[in-house]
């Protein structure tokens, strides 16, 4: 099975109500998505709300991956930073593929396919993400072209006396036929 990938669709109930369902699964799989397992429809609606009004104003841009039936069974949010000094960068967030779906390849799709977005947003010279330590995450990304720039140690509390890194990444993004990009050594802007 293949994933088709569509770019900003239109946010309406029914997506937002796909996108509860599938964060719920990924979530109670066990996916370092932002909640911890057992988590209900009416814990994640809130942030999907959140993520439908960034949507709406732009600030945001959603990656939604399709299975053979149109069902949604993937994400990625690219979040742009109005900021004069870091319009530059965009952060992924939510990066997730329905349980069902890991372990062929898709996880891998949907980062290229991130990538592909990110370089065709005017601006976006980089991508970050974070991702919680402890989970080989970090390796995933890595093989998908992010290098890992910094640590927070113990920055995420998934139970008492269970705390993680949070692990910051960034990918860089060449323009094609360009030698831009950043430096092998990532500097703090300034």
């Amino acid at each position: 099975m293949t994933l088709t990938f569509e770019r900003d669709p239109a946010m309406d109930d029914a997506l937002a109500d796909a996108l509860v369902d599938l964060w719920v699964d990924v979530t109670n799989a066990g996916g370092a998505v932002g909640f911890l397992a057992p988590v209900a429809a009416a814990q994640i609606r809130p942030a999907v709300d959140a993520y439908a009004a960034a949507l709406a104003e732009g600030r945001t841009r959603l990656l939604l991956g399709r299975d053979e039936h149109g069902r949604p069974a993937a994400t990625a949010f690219l979040s742009l930073d109005s900021h004069p000094l870091t319009a530059h960068w965009a952060s992924l967030y939510t990066v997730m593929v329905h349980p069902k779906l890991q372990g062929g390849g898709h996880g891998r799709d949907l980062m290229a396919a991130a990538a592909d977005l990110a370089r065709d947003t005017p601006g976006i010279e980089a991508v970050r993400l974070s991702c919680r330590g402890g989970l080989g995450l970090e390796r995933f990304y890595a093989s998908c072209g992010y290098r890992e720039v910094g640590r927070v140690p113990a920055a995420v509390r998934v139970a008492p006396g269970d705390d993680r890194d949070e692990v910051l990444m960034l990918l860089p993004l060449r323009r094609s036929g360009s030698r831009e990009g950043l430096p092998e050594t990532a500097e703090r802007p300034g």
